[in-house]
């Protein structure tokens, strides 16, 4: 067999940056069997190398796994087309429709760097600050590499434990309205569980819708709706990075795994364009100041001293209609019938958002007591970045 297919594959990792090109880092998980994922990544080693024979086995074994995965199947033709002649690109079949060959080469670029670039141990995404410690588990999406992490709270850490390759919308991210065909940036949460015995076949084993337009969004004038993690259908392995209207797809046996670790209303689902990945050190740093930030908003509060209080909102505030002004004269009049005020916060979450804006979003359930009121309440709060101070931009309750 000619190596101009090895060649191709050659090229096809030189032009990543990351480590070596022979390094393909994830494996499946023990007892679980070897993954389609896995199957096609040591074909494309064995390609890399010239084992051609034994590429060809892996992806015959993938194809009897999931025979619906057209990836592989363009592998297998190129794998034998290889034989006869040499190849010019990846997907040298003649007559093939151009822009689904083109999706595919998409597919392979997004499947090999995941492996070659997957994060160091030592990495944590900046945007997990804290979780909620009955948030069991974190879902980071990387729309420029069409990939799904899934992170695990340990003890107040997160871990990574999975990622998984998945489809964005079809002009991209940045979503701002309805039917744009872009998939939002932010800090979501899920919101629920579709079985697939409610859905066509079109949405595959499932969905799980996020809450979009989040508070910021609609501040921002976004809109539109129905932005799920979803299946594919069952003619469908995978889709190609940019094929929904704006949700995130994933591949069903994928979507599966995922939703073993959902908690609807609790897990946290935060989508950017390139994740920020810190130094362990770095991002409890960070972490520690977003902490003494809040926890300085509490003490300002408890001090009945309003305008140190004050001095955490931003002139943009506003909260159910209230803007700074009416949201100023409001606590000042609250305040001035207190002799004495405690708040307490519990199960705090920090997530910064990966959004152009440098926000924190800050969730707690908030214990106020005072010398006539005593109440307990779930409170959002949205933390823009100001220069050099951080000020809340909205407040209310989640």
């Amino acid at each position: 067999m000619r190596s101009s297919l090895a060649t191709l594959l050659f090229l096809l990792l030189i032009a990543l940056p990351g480590t070596s090109s022979t390094v393909f880092a994830k494996s499946a998980k023990a007892g679980s069997g070897i993954s389609p994922e896995e199957l096609l990544n040591r074909a494309f080693v064995d390609i890399g190398r010239q084992r051609f024979d034994t590429a060809l086995g892996h992806i015959d074994e993938l194809l009897r796994l999931r025979p619906n995965f057209r990836l592989a199947h363009m592998v297998k033709g190129d794998l034998l087309l290889a034989r006869a002649r040499p190849l010019n690109t990846l997907g040298d079949a003649p007559n093939a429709p151009a822009d689904r060959i083109g999706d595919l080469r998409e597919e392979a670029l997004a499947r090999v760097r995941a492996y070659r670039q997957r994060p160091a141990d030592d990495q944590i995404p900046r945007y997990l600050l804290q979780m909620r410690s009955d948030q069991k588990h974190a879902v980071v999406i990387d729309t420029g590499r069409s990939r799904l992490y899934l992170f695990e709270n340990n003890n107040g850490r997160p871990r990574l434990v999975d990622d998984f390759y998945m489809s964005q919308g079809k002009r991209g991210s940045q979503k701002l309205r309805e039917g744009d065909q872009k998939t939002p940036i932010g800090v979501y949460h899920v919101t629920t569980s579709l079985p697939k015995r409610k859905l066509t076949d079109f949405y595959g084993a499932g969905a799980y819708p996020i809450n979009y337009p989040n508070e910021w969004d609609k501040r921002q004038g976004r809109n539109g709706h129905g932005i799920w993690l979803h299946g594919t259908p069952s003619d469908t392995f995978s889709r190609p990075p940019k094929a929904s209207d704006g949700c995130v797809v994933l591949s069903n046996q994928d979507l599966e795994a995922l939703a073993n670790n959902l908690q609807i209303g609790l897990t946290p689902v935060i989508i950017s364009e390139a994740v920020e990945w810190l130094p362990a050190a770095d991002w409890s740093a960070e972490r520690k100041r977003f902490l003494q930030m809040l926890n300085q908003w509490r003490a300002d509060w408890e001090s009945k001293d309003v305008d140190r209080y004050l001095a955490h909102y931003s002139k943009q505030f506003s909260s159910n209609g209230q803007d700074l002004a009416v949201w100023s004269r409001h606590k000042r009049q609250v305040n001035a019938g207190k002799s004495w005020i405690k708040v307490g916060l519990d199960n705090v979450s920090m997530f910064r958002s990966p959004g152009r804006e440098e926000m924190v979003v800050v969730g707690f359930d908030q214990n106020y007591s005072s010398n006539n009121l005593s109440n307990v309440m779930r409170k959002r709060q949205y933390w823009l970045r100001e220069g050099d101070n951080w000020r809340i931009v909205h407040e209310g309750g989640a």
